[in-house]
């Protein structure tokens, strides 16, 4: 089977060399479709053997993708951003998965680097080129909508998931994201697909999400419960999406009882676990503001075994351990963290006053001195607050 890797670009010449190199060696073809760079993006595309096709951009992600589409000739597509990587070690397997003649569409686990909460998601983007096989949706363009009609026709085609992780995507880093003003343009796209269908759960799910995220709470939770009540189909992520999201607007607006029955409605859906782990984080943070350490602490260890990899979640184990009394595991935990995030100021912070704690102050001075250098590059005033609070101790750091 001949693998056709499938883009679309603008202005992405810091990227996509990046890009290009995780995925040349595993595809057949690649298919760059650029949609007004101004930029080297072109050149480099070209640089790398792609062919490259010119499109205006229409301020319709689908419509710009589904014209991509028609200039690949492999068997199967592969779609990525340039800002997304192809992990190396899942290649084999997947060239195994696109062999098999039952198989239309493979979701694919994506890795969220930076995003602390939810670290991971499952996204439709390798898939047998079929001309019923199109996208649709203006933002959040996708297959899916597609690959479900074209499933009643013809049944005996499957949609399987590969539970490794295929794609690392480094939008959610924190410059990535100040650098672009993709919120209030998101925002204008998605209102303009909700009016057009607006008891559709996945639109009331991804708008609502986004308007809890700029916190208005009010239409945010309107249209997330619109979603529930409009959900007739067995789309569990989408399911899980909106109780996810209802667990973070009644938190933020203090309403825990809430917010916690919607977590634990998101942890009992049957989707990969690993996909969850922003549901069982904050769930476990809801637990732990209420003092029930126990049950916290049973969370956080679900979080990590689902991902021992999992830094806030060795960070929140940490928390709990240390209100428990429990020092010595707490160091192990935050120490872990560190060693997965090296930036984790607030983990060197809370190391520095569990080692204070054991009276090991050395060590302790160290962690806060840590701590400090980082908050100062992170959060000044959090600096200067735990400088200050060392000084009136007596320490000098």
């Amino acid at each position: 089977m001949r693998l056709s890797l499938c883009m679309i670009v603008k202005n992405e010449a810091e990227n996509l060399p990046r890009c290009l190199d995780s995925v040349k060696n595993a595809v057949d073809e690649m298919v760059v479709l650029d949609t007004g760079s101004t930029d080297a993006t072109v050149e480099i595309a070209c640089s790398y053997g792609a062919q490259v096709a010119e499109f205006e951009w229409g301020d319709d992600f689908a419509v710009a993708r589904n014209e991509a589409l028609k200039h690949v000739t492999g068997d199967w597509v592969l779609v990525l951003d340039a800002d997304e990587l192809l992990a190396d070690s899942v290649v084999p397997l997947l060239r195994q998965l696109i062999e098999r003649e039952e198989a239309l569409v493979i979701n694919l686990v994506r890795q969220e680097i930076g995003a602390t909460q939810s670290p991971y998601s499952l996204v439709s983007r390798l898939f047998r080129r079929h001309p019923a096989v199109q996208f649709s949706r203006p933002y959040h363009a996708m297959i899916d909508d597609s690959v479900a009609q074209l499933l009643q026709k013809e049944p005996d085609w499957q949609v399987l998931n590969c539970a490794d992780v295929v794609i690392l995507h480094y939008g959610y880093q924190p410059g990535t994201i100040a650098s672009r003003d993709k919120l209030q343009t998101a925002k204008t796209t998605m209102e303009r697909a909700w009016r057009s269908n607006p008891e559709d759960p996945y639109v009331c799910s991804k708008l609502g999400a986004l308007y809890v995220q700029m916190e208005d709470f009010s239409k945010g939770i309107q249209l997330l419960e619109r979603g529930l009540r409009s959900f007739s189909t067995p789309s569990t992520p989408i399911l899980y999406e909106l109780h996810y999201h209802l667990g973070i607007a009644y938190s933020r607006l203090k309403q825990y009882q809430l917010a916690e029955q919607h977590y634990q409605s998101a942890t009992q859906q049957p989707i990969l676990d690993r996909l969850k782990l922003g549901a069982y984080n904050n769930l476990g943070n809801l637990l732990k503001g209420k003092g029930d350490l126990l049950n916290a602490q049973k969370t956080y260890q679900t979080c990590l075994e689902i991902d021992p990899n999992f830094a806030i979640g060795h960070y929140n184990l940490g928390m709990t351990l240390k209100a428990k009394g429990q020092l010595e595991p707490a160091i192990i935990h935050y120490q872990t963290a560190i060693q997965l995030d090296p930036n984790y100021a607030e983990a060197y912070q809370n190391l520095g006053v569990v080692l204070l704690k054991l009276g090991k102050i050395s060590e302790s001075l160290q962690a806060f001195q840590q701590a400090i250098k980082l908050h100062q590059q992170q959060n000044p005033a959090e600096a200067e607050r735990l400088q200050q609070g060392l000084t009136e101790m007596g320490f000098q750091v």
